[in-house]
């Protein structure tokens, strides 16, 4: 079996050197951790929460409820992983990136990559400062047209058709098209657009089974497929003057400091920072009002809470509901010592639900005001596309709240068992049109 585990991460390694081709993914070095797993607890609370299992993935919810029943900091012995799930632990960990770093991996596998999601330190920052013209207000402002613009076309689906699954008619629909306008996609290549956007934001939930590597292998195609079509339209020539990301980042870029490669790495953390996370956003909005009418009546009565009730939805639902890092020096949380090289899962979904941090956490509010809540991360690696997600999810909730005087569900939902990723897959709703006085 690891025998086999081993050919199959040479294979993945192989597949990704053309994509990430300043990085490495060490897959191997996962499965060596995964074996000497068993003898690496040291005074953490020993647990059999797994967020790889499917079931657990899809409903979370007491998984959480459990962790903050015992101590500060878990450790999982079969995925040889620590586990972080208090906010405060969490906005700690996520601040010291000198002993907890990002620069090998925010995934199960550790990559090393130049990035802007898996560098610390000046690496970090340089990248950083790259990608910044991309999300300026001026940036953000050029797109809100475009975006209002598609928050009326999907709802105005959604009424016509009395009664449809949300995910295909809004959720996944939206924030493709937002992003494919931004990246300057034309209409032409959605259906490809989003085939392989769906199958490469699928590699942030690699695990090392034979099972995981064939689909970490489609993933990499995926990716290798909008690498390719990426660096066709760079070299062609039409993105450049454009009010695009890459077309303004290629205006900012006057030294010529941004390749071709690097643009195409911020088109990938577009596609995962600000697609499937967005459409985890607005699935969990929907299903939420759906559920709780009483909460989406407060909205209705008072519109000025819409951007508050984002940021609580955002908490609430969780659309990321964890990353990895990995520690590069012992780190000390409370009575508890993680080893330098170990594994730590950032659980933003159970700190989002820390009842030290949130009174009744797993009841939603719209009028709360969940200020430190980490659905976008914190500190260095705060979510660069935050305010275009912010955006699209109140284009959606103004628009509703115009339009829509009741959201019902016509059947069960289903949730998506991505470890790291979670929103609705199937939203059977009806949006009932309100009367015209």
């Amino acid at each position: 079996m690891v025998n086999l585990l081993g050919r199959a991460t040479d294979s993945v390694t192989a597949l990704l050197s053309p994509v990430i081709t300043a990085g490495q993914l060490n897959a191997a070095a996962a499965i060596r951790t995964h074996r000497r797993g068993y003898g690496g607890w040291t005074g953490a609370v020993n647990t059999d929460y797994d967020p790889l299992n499917p079931s657990t993935a899809a409903h979370p919810h007491a998984a959480y409820d459990a962790l903050h029943r015992g101590g500060r900091v878990h450790y999982n012995p079969k995925r040889a992983t620590w586990i972080l799930h208090r906010l405060d632990d969490v906005r700690a960990a996520l601040r010291d990136t000198d002993r907890v770093t990002s620069s090998q991996g925010v995934t199960r596998v550790r990559m090393v990559a130049d990035l802007v999601v898996v560098t610390d330190d000046d690496q970090h920052s340089r990248l950083r400062k790259q990608v910044q013209p991309a999300f300026t207000k001026g940036a953000l402002d050029g797109w809100r047209s475009i975006i209002d613009g598609l928050a009326a076309e999907m709802i105005d689906g959604m009424i016509a058709a009395n009664g449809d699954d949300a995910v295909q008619r809004v959720t996944v629909p939206l924030p493709l098209r937002a992003i494919a306008a931004i990246l300057g996609v034309p209409d032409s290549d959605i259906a490809d657009f989003r085939r392989w956007s769906d199958d490469s934001t699928q590699l942030i939930n690699f695990t090392p089974t034979p099972r995981g590597v064939v689909n970490t292998a489609r993933s990499l195609r995926a990716a290798a497929a909008l690498r390719r079509y990426f660096l066709r339209h760079l070299e062609d020539g039409h993105l450049k003057g454009s009010n695009t990301v890459l077309g303004r980042l290629l205006a900012y870029s006057t030294s010529g400091a941004l390749t071709d490669n690097q643009l195409f790495y911020i088109a990938i953390l577009l596609l995962i920072a600000g697609n499937e996370t967005t459409t985890n956003l607005l699935g969990g909005m929907l299903h939420t009002y759906a559920r709780h009418p009483d909460q989406y009546d407060m909205i209705r009565s008072n519109p000025e809470l819409i951007p508050q009730a984002i940021e609580e939805h955002l908490r609430y639902t969780s659309p990321i509901q964890n990353l990895y890092r990995y520690t590069r020096a012992d780190y000390q949380v409370g009575e508890v010592t993680i080893p330098t090289g170990s594994r730590v899962l950032m659980s933003f979904g159970a700190a989002n639900r820390d009842p030290l941090a949130f009174d009744d956490p797993n009841t939603f509010r719209a009028d709360r005001n969940p200020r430190s809540h980490l659905g976008f991360g914190y500190g260095p690696h705060l979510c660069l596309g935050a305010p275009l997600a912010r955006m699209e999810a109140q284009a959606v909730l103004r628009e509703l709240v115009d339009r829509v005087s009741r959201i019902s569900l016509t059947g069960p939902a289903t949730w998506s068992t991505n470890s790291s990723l979670r929103g609705p897959t199937h939203l059977p709703l009806v949006f009932h049109e309100k009367a015209i006085s």
